[in-house]
């Protein structure tokens, strides 16, 4: 090889290296700018609902959007219409839609996809966004209801008691709830004891036993149904 062919082939190699390097560098900057991308705080019309340690990111009630997202469910509450897509609600606002906190009442066929089950005695509420669901064997959907752990702290605790409950035949979540929402009626309409009511709706001096005289009976009743209970 003379001396042309050699600097020819350093040069050809040269630019080869320069130009890998300039393609690295470029690939290492578009990394950034997706990590940045990726890593950057959600615009000021998104907030981070850590209630119940749900921590989802919903719109602000409120916020206007121009269209409704294509997999809406429309509701009619009171003669007024509302909309429920994923655990977000809207209403018309002229010719767009306003994102909102929906009245209690109102009843939609499906959960959101992501939802956090809360117990209060032996009802599961289910909460998204702000918002509390509860089964309605009646409606047979979902009923959106007032939040039932507000008051003191004192009321909070009572209202959390926990029951363990075992589905010893096999039942799916949707059975089990509907299970333990018939009981905790059940047990209502027997002891007039009722833990998702301040001080259970009986006299205070009554409270200790009617709570055990209910729990007895939620327990009976979700024995009769094949679940094991402690």
């Amino acid at each position: 090889m003379n001396i042309r062919e050699l600097f020819g082939c350093t040069l050809i190699a040269g630019l080869l290296v320069t130009l890998a390097g300039t393609c690295a560098w470029a690939d290492r900057d578009r990394d950034r700018e997706h990590d940045r991308d990726r890593l950057a705080p959600p615009g000021k019309e998104l907030i981070l609902d850590r209630r119940h340690h749900h921590n989802h990111y919903y719109p602000r009630p409120g916020h206007i959007v121009p269209s409704l997202p294509k997999r809406v469910h429309r509701i009619k509450h009171h003669r007024t219409p509302y909309f429920f897509a994923d655990g977000i609600w809207y209403r018309s606002s002229g010719l767009r839609f306003s994102v909102i906190l929906p009245p209690a009442g109102v009843v939609v066929p499906v959960l959101p996809r992501a939802y956090t089950t809360v117990w209060v005695g032996t009802v599961p509420y289910y909460y998204a966004g702000g918002v509390y669901y509860t089964w309605s064997p009646r409606d047979f959907g979902y009923v959106v209801t007032d939040s039932p752990v507000e008051g003191s702290a004192e009321q909070q605790q009572e209202l959390v008691e926990p029951l363990f409950v075992y589905p010893k035949l096999g039942q799916d979540e949707e059975q089990q709830a509907l299970d333990r929402y018939e009981c905790h009626l059940w047990a209502v309409n027997q002891t007039g004891f009722d833990p998702t009511r301040p001080g259970g709706n009986v006299p205070r001096e009554q409270n200790i036993n009617r709570r055990l005289d209910y729990n007895r009976a939620t327990e009976s009743c979700l024995e009769g149904r094949g679940y094991s209970v402690r």
